[in-house]
């Protein structure tokens, strides 16, 4: 049977202060996403999903296990998006997508913010390429991704309370400002590259 483990962190977990606390990331990364980890492995026992990737799994799994993997997933995407020494601005042919899709980088900021923002409740907003290759924001509620859509995955923003709670209370504009200073765009025009 195939154990899933939580992404290692790229940095040391003070290492994005002061946007995003060393207490945060105790608590986000330490607890939260260790919680689904370890949930998908014990819900994945006797499952036709016992020998699948995270990937398989997130794609055709429904319910407990469903929400678990996807969690376990995002959350990886997310922490390793993240970097006390970002590239604060897309270059080359993922820039000139978002400006073909958006307008610019900054219109597009503007509607992922207000995706995020908007979004009741908890969940994810995300920046997916289509497979005939336009980019699109998803807003999806829970463990919601655009994996589950067949899409590429670019990079996403957690918008549940447990990843700002603790730094910005219940500002979540305020942690988006934040994100902004951490998102790393040299990962994200990784994987855009990628076939």
């Amino acid at each position: 049977m195939m154990t899933h483990t939580q992404a290692p962190l790229p940095y040391a977990m003070d290492a994005l202060e002061p946007y995003m606390s060393q207490e945060t990331l105790k608590y986000h990364y330490g607890k939260h996403h260790k919680t689904y980890v370890d949930n998908l492995n014990r819900l994945v026992v006797g499952t036709p999903f016992e020998n699948s990737s995270l990937e398989e799994i997130v794609a055709q799994a429904d319910g407990p296990l469903f929400n678990n993997a996807a969690q376990a997933w995002n959350h990886d995407l997310f922490f390793l998006t993240l970097s006390p020494h970002a590239k604060t601005a897309p270059e080359g042919a993922l820039k000139k997508a978002i400006e073909r899709d958006f307008g610019s980088v900054e219109a597009f900021k503007e509607q992922f913010d207000k995706a995020a923002v908007g979004l009741f409740g908890s969940g994810w907003v995300w920046l997916a390429e289509t497979p005939e290759g336009t980019l699109q924001i998803l807003a999806e509620s829970n463990a919601g991704n655009p994996l589950r859509k067949g899409l590429k995955t670019l990079m996403g923003v957690d918008v549940w309370e447990h990843s700002y709670y603790i730094d910005t209370r219940n500002s979540r504009p305020e942690y988006l400002k934040n994100f902004w200073k951490l998102l790393d765009w040299s990962v994200v025009e990784q994987r855009f590259e990628a076939q």
